[in-house]
């Protein structure tokens, strides 16, 4: 009798766009069962825009734009000021829900199953970070719109803002693979939510508030040196038609983008590959 050949498993072959794809919809659906970090995208920049502009905006107008006199004329003057730092810090924001995301995957054993199936094994972080990039860019344009109804007229034309938008998608980018690995490496989505808050005070020692020049001389050696200054000033000029915008800062702001990301994304894929230990 002729034995019968008993055909050879097939195999799923991991399919990378798709796979992606179906990591940023099941992210973005996270973001509907879970509103809490998403409303904390748009009101944490919100409430810290109001804060600023309405109660202390009067007094510090006069300090970012001299001859301003304080009250009605400040406040427009710090709002023209402090709205790129807002767009900034939606960014950030995003940051800190990619970290908790992450952690919660990661301590429910989630992340223990994707390694079991047929899927492209770098699909499982990049949907998250595409993810709250996009989510990221949704709460920009609401804080905009925010900053224009309170009186911001930014002077920006078309290319000014394409500029704008390539620094927010790769700080974006840069910072939730930072976040992403801050969240594996976390020991609960507590912890995650933590870790960071040190990215939320960077602007607060940069130039995102208050001009550098007003600080004391360590303070403001830090704030010239810290990656923020420069990404916010950037963003600052962009948003001002140009004016006052150094090629050197964009050099600078982009080169801090790239060696934020580059160290996110090569300490997120050692920490995805390594078995996590409890």
């Amino acid at each position: 009798m002729t034995a019968v050949a008993t055909p050879a498993p097939v195999t799923a072959r991991p399919r990378p766009v798709a796979d992606v794809t179906t990591m940023v919809r099941r992210n973005l659906l996270r973001a509907v069962r879970y509103p809490g970090l998403t409303m904390f995208l748009v009101a944490g920049p919100l409430v810290m825009l109001v804060l600023f502009v309405y109660v202390f905006g009067g007094a510090f107008g006069a300090g970012v734009a001299p001859g301003v006199t304080p009250g009605a004329e400040g406040r427009a003057a710090y709002l023209a000021y402090i709205a790129p730092t807002m767009l900034v810090l939606t960014i950030v924001g995003a940051g800190q829900s990619i970290a908790i995301s992450a952690a919660m995957d990661a301590a429910g054993g989630i992340m223990a199953r994707f390694k079991t199936m047929a899927i492209s094994p770098g699909s499982v972080l990049s949907g998250q970070v595409i993810g709250y990039v996009l989510q990221g860019l949704a709460a920009v344009v609401l804080v905009t719109g925010a900053a224009l109804l309170m009186g911001y007229r930014p002077d920006a034309g078309p290319l000014d803002w394409l500029g704008l938008l390539a620094l927010l998608v790769g700080l974006g980018v840069a910072l939730n693979w930072l976040c992403v690995a801050m969240g594996l490496h976390a020991k609960s989505a507590e912890t995650a939510s933590n870790t960071p808050m040190i990215l939320l005070l960077l602007p607060f020692l940069g130039s995102g508030f208050v001009p550098v020049e007003t600080m004391p001389s360590g303070v403001r050696w830090f704030a010239e040196h810290q990656p923020f200054t420069p990404i916010i000033e950037t963003a600052r000029g962009l948003l001002a038609g140009g004016v006052g915008l150094e090629t050197s800062e964009v050099v600078l702001a982009f080169a801090w983008i790239a060696v934020i990301g580059v160290a996110g994304y090569a300490w997120a894929r050692t920490l995805y590959r390594r078995e996590r230990r409890l």
